[in-house]
């Protein structure tokens, strides 16, 4: 799951990058999310602080709800390594930003994205997954939200 999170947020870094080239924090939560995933060595505080970073920079960005939704996929996608959950804000994240990114395609990117979200889970968590990230098409646009329930 958190690799899984952490390459659907890595996949919208890009959309934060062009506006906010300096602001290297969503990538060094990243960075800090591969690196737990590659050793198993957790550390609360580098963790906490990568994904505090991520969320950080998203509520910063002035001009762009694109890339403030990637920001926050990967600050949900290295807390991953805190609550399995955060692997859900990583994607959820990472297709509000492709959604805010181009608005007029919206719909055909946001299909594409979940699909290779899908395709990318392993096959037995497949289905359970991605029936919770919920997509609906709105006469104001695309609502995207994660089904919670008791088992969440």
């Amino acid at each position: 799951m958190a690799t899984w999170a952490l390459d659907c947020a890595y996949r919208v870094i890009p959309i934060f990058e062009a506006i906010y080239p300096k602001d290297d924090r969503p990538s060094k939560a990243i960075k800090a999310g591969r690196e737990w995933v590659r050793t198993g060595i957790f550390s609360m505080p580098i963790i906490r602080g990568a994904s505090l970073g991520a969320h950080a920079a998203a509520k910063q960005v002035g001009i762009s709800d694109a890339a403030s939704f990637a920001a926050h996929a990967a600050g949900q996608a290295v807390a991953t390594a805190h609550v399995p959950q955060h692997a859900y804000g990583g994607a959820y994240y990472a297709l509000k930003a492709i959604a805010a990114a181009k608005p007029i395609n919206a719909g055909l990117n946001i299909n594409s994205e979940r699909e290779w979200q899908s395709q990318h889970l392993p096959e037995h968590l497949r289905q359970e997954i991605m029936d919770r990230i919920i997509v609906e098409k709105r006469k104001n646009g695309f609502f995207i939200t994660v089904r919670k329930d008791q088992d969440f």
